[in-house]
């Protein structure tokens, strides 16, 4: 008896000889590029964007958390190459699309990127191919839009001819102990065929699948994990909200309450949402329900709490400003820290491009500095991080610390500092009872 398609590709994906394609080679595709790689496939990166894939191929990483040693070494092996033409997935037996879902202005899922992703695939489609995506998106996306694309329009059949699956990425930039590797990746595939040959091409590259029984539960434990996240921190910010009213200090409120062994879980407040997950994620599920006629009263309420958090920033540098006798207009502003969170580069949905924005229409004379980000275009501004950090603070009117970056020497900071706003806690103690401090 002849074996099965299925057969026949759970043997190439054992013994490596199956080619694997990823789509979209940002934060999410290099990473899982080069685990593929590492676990001897040869891979084919695409992306539309030329630097990406020129730099690739010259063995040098975009990327904080893929050294360019390790991409070298793999381009050096022909197990990684990087290009736009999407015709070389015809090479392939897998293929991964990673590419972005933002939100429009409107609020609304964003799909055009893997609407684009999917439809240049299906031209190259044929029996015998795995096909995950890992894109955010909301529950019922890959069996509504990918499917009929890459499988009912092409005459081919899910769990037989092809296989389907969607398994979330779940990266975090900067982190060493938790990488792509080593995290648990959730993977659900259209049919129990789907799941299985999926979760075979995955696990001769990562350490543990953790496999259910749909797409649709895979797209919702997704949303689920960022959900909570988002929640927790909308009521963290609001007890920051309600404490400084209060005339408490949230900080030794969270720390006390951390201090409970069991039934609790430590989240901060800050100055907002950053991170392509936590801001946007909780919104497509959202979205979704709207269209069932069902309000998710928590993601939005959260959503507005959270939106709400640089505005807040704003009245705490007016009250400085105001306690030294300063107006914000005219005045100069340093922002310290611009990526999203500390210690890496990641610019994605910071909330440090809506606090510089708000004080610029404010009047406010802004700066900012960090360490990762040399250069900042947003919402038709454009800035350079200022070359001398403590010139800087010893020159402006109010430093706000937005992401408190390890390398920054803060006690020095609090020094020469005029004024501090800090909406991290990154000067702990020291800011508690300064009168040039205010914090969140």
């Amino acid at each position: 008896m002849s074996p099965t398609i299925k057969e026949i590709l759970i043997t190439k994906l054992q013994d490596r000889t199956a080619k694997v394609g990823i789509i979209g080679l940002g934060y999410v595709g290099l990473p899982l590029a080069v685990a593929f790689g590492e676990a001897g496939f040869h891979v084919i990166g695409v992306d539309l964007d030329e630097r990406k894939v020129n730099s690739l191929n010259q063995g040098t990483s975009y990327i904080q958390d893929v050294p360019s040693e390790q991409v070298s070494r793999l381009v050096k092996a022909g197990k990684l190459v990087a290009s736009t033409d999407f015709s070389r997935l015809e090479e392939t037996d897998a293929v991964s699309i990673c590419v972005p879902t933002p939100l429009r202005k409107e609020g609304d899922p964003d799909l055009s990127f893997i609407l684009a992703a999917t439809e240049k695939l299906a031209k190259y489609m044929h029996p015998g191919m795995v096909v995950v995506l890992e894109s955010t998106t909301y529950p019922g996306n890959t069996r509504e839009v990918l499917l009929p694309k890459l499988g009912v329009e092409l005459g081919l059949t899910a769990g037989e001819d092809f296989f389907l699956a969607f398994s979330p990425e779940r990266v975090d930039p900067g982190r060493e102990d938790w990488t792509t590797y080593n995290t648990p990746k959730v993977i659900g595939g259209i049919t129990a065929n789907c799941s299985e040959v999926s979760a075979t091409w995955y696990g001769q590259a990562l350490k543990t699948i953790v496999p259910v029984s749909s797409t649709e539960a895979a797209e919702m434990a997704k949303l689920l994990e960022n959900t909570f996240r988002m929640v927790n921190i909308g009521m963290v910010n609001e007890m920051a909200l309600m404490c400084k009213r209060l005339g408490v200090d949230v900080w030794e409120v969270i720390d006390a309450a951390a201090s409970k062994p069991f039934g609790f879980m430590k989240f901060t407040p800050g100055p907002g949402l950053g991170g392509h997950c936590i801001p946007i994620d909780p919104l497509y599920l959202s979205w979704k329900l709207h269209a069932l006629k069902y309000t998710a009263r928590f993601i939005e309420l959260a959503s507005e709490i959270n939106s709400n958090m640089p505005r807040h920033v704003i009245s705490l540098v007016m009250d400085g400003m105001n306690s030294q006798g300063k107006a914000l207009k005219d005045n100069r502003v340093l922002v310290l820290g611009a990526a999203y969170k500390p210690d890496i580069d990641d610019l994605r949905e910071s909330p440090a491009l809506d606090v510089i924005t708000l004080l610029k229409e404010k009047g406010a004379l802004v700066l900012y500095h960090d360490p990762y980000i040399a250069q900042l275009h947003h919402d038709g501004w454009d800035m350079i991080s200022v070359p001398d950090l403590m010139a800087a603070v010893r020159a402006v009117d109010c430093v706000v610390i937005i992401t408190n970056h390890s390398t920054y020497d803060y006690p020095a900071i609090l020094d020469a500092a005029k004024l501090v706003v800090d909406t991290r806690n990154a000067l702990g103690k020291l800011g508690k009872d300064n009168p040039k401090v205010f914090r969140l």
